[in-house]
């Protein structure tokens, strides 16, 4: 029997087959129907939802399964100690990306970096406490950020690098988005090498890639960590 987990953004929805704990799948859809014909032969046991989107209250009338089912919240128990201060405001894909890295790295610190729409930084120390962190502007925020708040700039998009020193109007706002958000990582990855002594920083999300190829830092890239972490929360749970 499989365990499902769901992992529905704004653009796609990620799916992720667990068997004894360990991930054998993953797709990806657009649609919560295309979900549901994708494994209606599979032999689903358990199922775990994080959404950002509205969800059926019976997810077993689209997605065929014979056990629990789980619509992931901050009020779902988790193997975590959640130091946040309004843990109801917390976006369940942070924390269940938090629960990934303290799964995979038992006793060690970890700084959790999902690079996507926004970019976030979380910090799970080694006892296995969550105590929350940062958020800011993802790469293509930044671009249309400059794009909308002022006149004349351009609408822009991509990850290749240009020169440092920009010659043209596109080069130098690609400089200042991408060189900008290196530094960004690169710092906040300093900021906590010196507050923790021992500190393993895991990478996810879309814009990981960028991130891996530039960011002078031994860095652990593990795109389907979220979904990692929701089949260990189902788990928790069942």
């Amino acid at each position: 029997m499989l365990n499902l987990a769901i992992d529905m953004g704004n653009s796609r929805i990620k799916v992720g087959f667990f068997e004894g704990g360990a991930l054998v799948r993953e797709s990806i859809f657009s649609e919560l129907s295309e979900v549901g014909e994708a494994v209606k032969d599979q032999l689903v046991q358990h199922v775990i939802v994080s959404s950002v989107r509205k969800t059926p209250e019976k997810l077993s009338a689209v997605v065929p399964i014979t056990g629990k089912q789980i619509l992931f919240s901050t009020q779902t128990p988790v193997p975590l100690q959640n130091a946040y201060a309004t843990p109801s405001t917390l976006g369940v894909d942070r924390l269940a990306a938090a629960v990934g890295a303290q799964y995979l790295f038992p006793e060690r610190t970890c700084l959790v970096i999902d690079a996507g729409t926004c970019i976030t930084y979380d910090v799970v120390e080694a006892e296995g406490i969550y105590q929350g962190g940062s958020i800011s502007p993802g790469i293509n925020m930044r671009y249309q950020a400059m794009h909308t708040f002022t006149g004349k700039l351009p609408l822009l998009s991509g990850t290749e690098l240009p020169p440092r020193t920009g010659k043209t109007t596109e080069e130098a706002m690609k400089s200042g988005v991408l060189y900008g958000v290196i530094a960004e990582v690169e710092g906040m990855i300093q900021h906590y090498e010196r507050q923790y002594k021992s500190l393993t920083v895991v990478l996810c999300g879309g814009d990981a890639p960028f991130f891996e190829s530039t960011v002078k830092a031994r860095i652990f890239v593990i795109p389907e960590l979220v979904l990692i972490g929701l089949n260990r929360i189902l788990e928790y749970n069942v």
